[in-house]
């Protein structure tokens, strides 16, 4: 093999770890944690079990790692939302991006992992701290941002930014048919704090 082709150690290191994750994230999004055995995960890799031990401690530790893997696509996708180019304004700004979480929980696979297995296998608080590094982080600036606009009512950030993301978390758990009245609603909710 010529010098400049041969991968290095870290690149074969990202591609094995890149090959766990998404054969793990499929396997938790169809079967959940609970129905999903390491030996599936790795025959779906095309993998041994020594390389996933190798890069991930257990299980756990591999779901942990998918479960921040889809709060980061999700964080992109509120963030690419509410982020257009004619300046919404920031409070059209928190109904879009949560408009943008609804849309993409509508992932079956990804309410599985996120919001059924997560909290179960996880734990609240290690749950709370990579929500923290991502969809809550955006919730809470974007909380921030309406508050130092005056768009909305000077309310404590962080219980208002809790509250509104356990709201978008119950709707993203009701199906297609009660969603618009779910989404209709948390609109109103929004628009309501307006000042």
């Amino acid at each position: 093999m010529q010098e400049g082709l041969k991968r290095t150690q870290e690149e074969r290191r990202t591609e094995t770890i890149r090959a766990l994750l998404a054969a793990a994230r499929k396997c938790f999004a169809d079967k959940g944690y609970v129905g999903t055995g390491t030996p599936e995960i790795v025959a779906a890799a095309g993998l041994t079990r020594g390389a996933l031990y190798h890069h991930f401690a257990d299980k756990a530790a591999l779901f942990a790692a998918v479960v921040e893997e889809e709060h980061a696509l999700l964080a992109m996708a509120i963030n690419a939302a509410s982020e257009s180019e004619d300046e919404p304004g920031p409070v059209k700004a928190l109904i879009e991006g949560g408009d943008a979480f609804l849309t993409a929980m509508q992932d079956a696979g990804r309410r599985q992992i996120l919001l059924i297995d997560a909290p179960a296998v996880l734990g609240r608080e290690a749950l709370d701290a990579i929500n923290a590094r991502y969809g809550l982080r955006t919730l809470i600036e974007g909380v921030s941002e309406a508050i130092n606009a005056k768009s909305i009512r000077d309310l404590p950030v962080l219980p208002l930014a809790h509250l509104l993301n356990t709201m978008f978390d119950r709707a993203a758990l009701a199906n297609a048919e009660e969603l618009p009245g779910y989404r209709k609603s948390i609109k109103a909710l929004i628009r309501g704090l307006k000042i």
